[in-house]
This record gives C-alpha cells, structure tokens and sequence, in this order.
C-alpha cells in the first residue's frame, strides 16, 4: 500500500546549475518560449502550442471568460472552471471564441430618451467617455448615435437634457460594416482622425466598437495566441460525472481543449470519460492530476493527450490531508 523511500530528501536551494559558455548571440531578444501543451510525434509539429509556457487554474475565483481573453492574449492559455453549469460555461467559451481583438463590444449604451444625467451617471459607473446609442440601450441594438465628452457641455447643459438633442446621430458618424478586418478598421480610424469606429451588420446594429488606443494595445502583443480564424484559443474543465452533457456543448462553443479537473487523476472514471471525449469529438483532452509513473502511463494510455502532474498541499487543496497521497 505504501513506498517507502530511503534516500534523502532535498530542497530546491541544493540544486545548482552549471553554468556554461554565454555566446555573443545569448540574449533575451532570441529566447523563445514558445511550449507544446499537446503530445506530439517525433519530426512533427505539435497541435496546440503556447507562446509564453503559462495556464492559469481551473479555479471558480481565477479562470472566467475575462481571465482566458487576457491570457490568450499574452499567449498563454486559461482552462474555464468547470464548476458551473453547463450552459453558463458554454456560453463563457462562446464569448472568447467571439471576441475579436481590438473589436470592443459595447458596455456603456443608452437610448435616444435617456437624458444627460444618464450619460453622467453611466461615465462614472464604468470610467468609458464614449456611449452607444441604441434602439433598444441594448449593446447590440440599432445604432442610432453616439456620445462623447465633445457632444455636451456641462456648464450650459441641463441635465434633463434628452440624448436625442445633443448625440452625433448615425447620419453623421462614419461606420464600418461588420466584414471589416482590424487593419481595414484601423485604416478608417487614422484616414478620418477617429478616436472610435463602430461597426454595424446590414441592419444598422452596432457590433463592436474599434478604438484609436487599442491600436497601440494590439501592436504591443505580438505573442497572442490565436487559433486559425484569429480567434483566441481557450480550454475549459470538465469532470467525470457530466461529461456526456458537458463535452459537446463546450464543442459546439467552440473550444479548443480541455482537461478532466480532478485532484487525484489516477482513476477509472478519467479513462473512461478520456475514451467518451476521443470516440466521439475532434478535440483535445488532458488529465489528471497525478504523481508517479505508473499514474501517468494509464492516463497516456487511456488516450490523454496531456497529463497534468502533482498533488501538493494547500489552503484550499486538501488532498493530501484527505487521502495522504502527493
């Protein structure tokens, strides 16, 4: 039941590397961290790679849809916590797969009624000095304006004063079609000297939102990491309990991988839940968590395409506690 080891333990601080010839060309502009998350074949290259070697926790307090945007697009990859429904954590994947770097859509949007005190109101809520306006006050309703700090003037405007009678009206803005790619979006920005481009469908609803300033924000991360569609990658937790129900509703989401989410991955149920998801989908599937040899082998062999390793103590992880293994 237990293995017992004899040699001495060690800590970190005893290991030392051997330092070695530091050619001229050993500079930190030609380090590539560029890290295979997937197994591979030998002469091959891997399925999905990350471009910095970072994935945040399959954690309810740490990996939502904001978190795997952010970190896809630094280049690395977020596992969306499991721990919800499913149809909450299809629809977080969905809103990744979605979201078009420098395509912004709209938080801040009120109809032709509301008054400037609204428009007042919702600058301070949310800090954004540009308002949709919409049909319906819907992000995604029919534009009909826009305000921005240049439509009023607080000193000689009253706050009563209805949206309708100071914002740009759509007859006015200069707008892209929803086929627009960023740079094409970019080029009308800097050709009229806009400081923001909506972007509306064939019935004049608002899409997104493309800003002069997330120009310089795209530019400034080169490593994101994108699928072929340049949408971002994203992955999400799964269990060995739902994953029946689960699985083809974060597929048809549009994930890009996922990983059973468990402390202790030594099991049957993750073998038989890793042969549910390569029978039946074209998507990629780690597992684990485990901490020897043989542990891995089963999980490899069971059709893992990555093993996630190491049970250790912690606040909130018990396991050790639980079960004394780690």
């Amino acid at each position: 039941m237990a293995f017992y080891y004899t040699e001495p333990s060690r800590t970190f601080n005893e290991f030392l590397l051997i330092p070695n010839l530091t050619t001229k060309d050993c500079t930190p502009a030609n380090v590539e961290l560029k890290t295979p998350i997937t197994k591979f074949n030998k002469g091959e290259q891997p399925d999905i790679s990350l471009n910095i070697p970072f994935s945040s926790a399959v954690m309810q307090s740490v990996s939502d849809h904001n978190m795997a945007i952010a970190l896809a697009r630094c280049g690395g990859i977020s596992f969306i916590f499991g721990s919800q429904s499913v149809e909450d954590q299809a629809a977080m994947v969905r809103k990744v797969k979605e979201y078009k770097a420098g395509f912004v859509v709209s938080r801040s949007n009120l109809t032709p009624e509301h008054t400037l005190k609204d428009v007042l109101e919702l600058k301070e809520k949310t800090g954004h000095s540009t308002v949709a306006i919409t049909g319906d006050g819907t992000p995604n309703g029919k534009l009909l304006g826009i305000v921005t700090s240049r439509d009023y003037r607080i000193s000689r405007d009253t706050l009563d004063k209805r949206i309708q009678d100071f914002m740009t009206p759509f007859s006015s803005l200069i707008y892209g079609k929803s086929s627009l790619t960023l740079p094409e979006a970019n080029d009308l920005i800097w050709e009229h000297k806009l400081n923001c481009l909506p972007i509306v469908d064939e019935q004049q609803n608002l899409r997104y939102l493309v800003f002069r300033k997330d120009y310089d924000a795209h530019k400034g991360n080169p490593l994101e990491l994108l699928d072929g569609n340049k949408s971002y990658i994203v992955g999400a937790g799964i269990n060995s309990k739902d994953y029946e129900e689960r699985v083809p509703a974060l597929v048809a989401a549009g994930v890009d991988i996922l990983v059973i989410d468990a402390s202790d991955g030594y099991s049957e149920w993750q073998r038989d839940t890793l042969q549910y998801v390569k029978s039946n989908f074209n998507v990629k599937i780690g597992a684990g968590n485990v901490v020897d040899r043989e542990g891995f082998l089963y999980l490899v062999e069971s059709g893992a395409d990555f093993v996630k390793v190491g049970i250790g103590g912690g606040a909130i992880c018990i396991t050790r506690e639980q079960k004394g293994i780690g």
